[in-house]
């Protein structure tokens, strides 16, 4: 058999297990199930087509589904953030191709750290007092005591005038400067998320590059290789880079506060289209079984089976007494699909944590600035973009489109990558580009033990994440 053979062969739909939004036992490898009734391709490029593609169709143009599916693109499309110029909401990633395993980053932040250093000893910033919001335009007591807090961090020029109340737009654009560099939506209003930042004493912020200058320095200490991924947890974005540049850059969904994303240095060792989803222990007794009292045609709709813990047998659901449920005789399984919980691809990436990168259903979240959702696990936005930078090199995916040609068959594969890819899962906080520019961002899980944290951000109005729904269950 070729060695494109042995990489492609189609396999079953893969049983997923791992710890996102589980409990805490240790996997014990990847095992397969047989799928207990064939994926049928029509049924699942019909749902596919109907649930995931997007926006109008050209009158003059055909569109296949898969190049409907929010995230999907071709390699050329736009890699790295471009220009301002550029229309794109957020831009909250890092505009350049300098990756954060790198010289140049070091040298930044010991710079930053230099020029925090003199900033402290010169005394630091005011703070301001009260929490009431200031908005453009508003005549406020505090506007003197903001003009110094941002002069003496360099936002604003020292001869701007301290005597003024009125908040005018070289201050506006001055507190835009700043929320862009601390990852808050740059609405030029000074919110309780912006004064909670603005608030961190010039001590803290010293202390907080040292912080990350060392986490950096210990991702430095070996040599990067040629090609691999990280993942910055806190400011929600990841990077992949290849001959020591990034040649993409995607938004990230990462654990909530209380399911962390943790550090990892794992290997990716293959790609897994149209995954299984085994609804984990801890999910199916919490939050599972009691939704199916309320609504017990759930189960129908989302696509997951049960079955018998013991045996593998599947269990009629009509006679199951939800309010008695044991998780452990039981067990749920979702089936692949566009409902799925993990999407249409999973990135397998064995570790202890048993977290990985996958694909999601619920791509309005990245639509979100602070996107700390998951149960652990990383969604990844474009991750189909991903996917084929992975396997690039592969036999059989030298050429852009195979991605597309999976989608299409809509049937189970597993592509094993015969050149394994490093992944890191990284926590850092602060950093400094090469042009000086500094970067802080919350410590939403409160390991620097100096920033604000997830408690002080505020949601912007019409940026508040959905309400819990039914596909919220999910790694």
């Amino acid at each position: 058999m070729s060695a494109s053979g042995n990489l492609l062969s189609r396999l079953e739909p893969i049983e997923t297990r791992g710890k996102c939004m589980s409990d805490n036992n240790p996997i014990n490898g990847r095992q397969r199930s047989t799928l207990e009734g064939k994926v049928s391709r029509r049924a699942l490029t019909a749902g596919i087509a109907a649930m995931l593609a997007v926006g109008a169709r050209s009158a003059n143009a055909e569109q296949n589904f898969w190049q409907g599916i929010p995230g999907f693109g071709g390699l050329n499309d736009a890699p790295v953030r471009q220009p301002r110029t550029i229309v794109d909401p957020l831009e909250d990633l890092r505009a350049n191709r300098v990756p954060y395993r790198s010289a140049e980053m070091i040298d930044a932040i010991d710079a930053a750290y230099v020029r925090y250093q003199r900033i402290a000893s010169a005394g630091g910033w005011p703070s301001l007092p009260g929490n009431r919001m200031i908005r453009p335009g508003d005549e406020d007591q505090r506007v003197p005591v903001l003009r110094k807090r941002l002069s003496a961090e360099g936002y604003l020029k020292r001869e701007s005038s301290y005597d003024s109340f009125s908040y005018d737009g070289e201050l506006e654009a001055a507190v835009q400067r700043f929320q862009e560099t601390h990852g808050i939506r740059p609405s030029g209003r000074v919110d309780r998320s912006t004064l909670a930042e603005l608030n961190i004493s010039a001590e803290s912020r010293l202390k907080q590059l040292r912080i990350n200058a060392q986490r950096l320095q210990e991702l430095n200490q070996q040599r990067p290789e040629e090609r691999y991924i990280l993942v910055n947890v806190p400011a929600f974005q990841l990077e992949a880079v290849e001959r020591y540049e990034v040649q993409l850059r995607h938004r990230v969904i990462v654990g909530r506060a209380s399911r962390e994303t943790p550090n990892v240095k794992a290997t990716v060792r293959a790609l897994n289209f149209f995954p299984y989803w085994r609804v984990p222990d801890s999910i199916a007794h919490l939050d599972l079984a009691p939704r199916l009292m309320k609504e017990p045609d759930y189960l129908e709709k989302e696509k997951i089976r049960l079955f018998s813990a013991s045996n593998g047998a599947e269990v009629d659901t009509r006679n199951i007494d939800w309010s008695t449920f044991d998780y452990r005789r039981l067990k749920f399984k979702q089936d692949p699909g566009p409902q799925n919980a993990l999407g249409l691809v999973r990135i397998d990436m064995i570790n202890e944590h048993g977290v990985y990168m996958h694909d999601t259903p619920l791509k309005d979240l990245f639509k979100q600035r602070a996107r700390d959702f998951s149960a652990g696990c990383v969604r990844v936005q474009e991750v189909f973009q991903l996917a084929e930078w992975i396997a690039r090199y592969e036999p059989g995916w030298e050429q852009p489109g195979r991605v597309e040609a999976v989608l299409q068959a809509g049937q189970a594969l597993d592509v094993n990558l015969s050149r394994p890819l490093p992944v890191y899962f990284t926590y850092i906080t602060a950093w400094a580009e090469p042009d000086g520019r500094v970067e802080f961002r919350p410590d939403i899980y409160n390991r620097d033990g100096v920033n604000a944290g997830a408690e002080s951000r505020e949601q912007e109005p019409g940026e508040a994440p959905p309400p819990i729904s039914t596909k919220a269950l999910s790694p």
